[in-house]
């Protein structure tokens, strides 16, 4: 799950105490970052899934970037169906494939972000993150999306539900935009 360094030096470089670990034991807050296949990542959060699902549910914060996001979800088509943490309600599926539209979507686009979203404070309208990815979460609870972005076709591109956020982009390689968007997680 690919991004765990970098991930883990913009945490430091806010200041935060960070702890890389394979458990849940004594964490204030969970960070599940991630590149690579939902299949194979959720066979290595198989064995922690119950313990994720408690944690969110018992109000304490959780973040999951890109594949970390998709991760919080019901369910994935990546290579086949597989279950996810089954957190949020929604589904991981592929982009369309749309003529002039490359796949994966890789590069700098604006965000739309919802008002109400806590993890969005201080994001600006034609502020930009950074995108690596060919799947994007689909949700009919209109109510968890803090962001959406667009890539031939209006996607969801961050989601907040209480304490659990999920950010499609990586905050940890979007410049100010994004280490602001991680000081709102720390500050949760």
């Amino acid at each position: 799950m690919g991004n765990l360094a970098s991930v883990e030096r913009a945490f430091r470089h806010l200041g935060a105490k960070v702890q890389v670990q394979d458990h849940l034991h004594g964490i204030e807050k969970l960070v599940i970052p991630g590149v690579g296949a939902f299949a194979k990542a959720m066979e290595r959060l198989l064995p922690l899934k119950e313990d994720i699902q408690r944690w969110a549910a018992s109000g304490q914060p959780l973040l999951g970037i890109c594949l970390g996001e998709q991760l919080l979800f019901e369910a994935s088509e990546e290579m086949g169906e597989t279950t996810g943490l089954e957190i949020l309600p929604g589904r991981v599926r592929y982009f369309d494939a749309t003529p002039g539209i490359k796949i994966p979507h890789m590069g700098w686009n604006e965000l739309s972000v919802s008002e109400q979203a806590v993890s969005m404070r201080g994001v600006n309208p034609n502020d930009q993150v950074y995108f690596v990815h060919s799947l994007y979460v689909e949700t009919s609870e209109k109510a968890i999306v803090a962001a959406t972005s667009n890539h031939g076709t209006e996607f969801v591109a961050a989601v907040e539900s209480a304490n659990v956020w999920g950010m499609q982009f990586h905050p940890e390689k979007s410049g100010e935009v994004g280490l602001n968007i991680l000081k709102n997680f720390i500050l949760c």
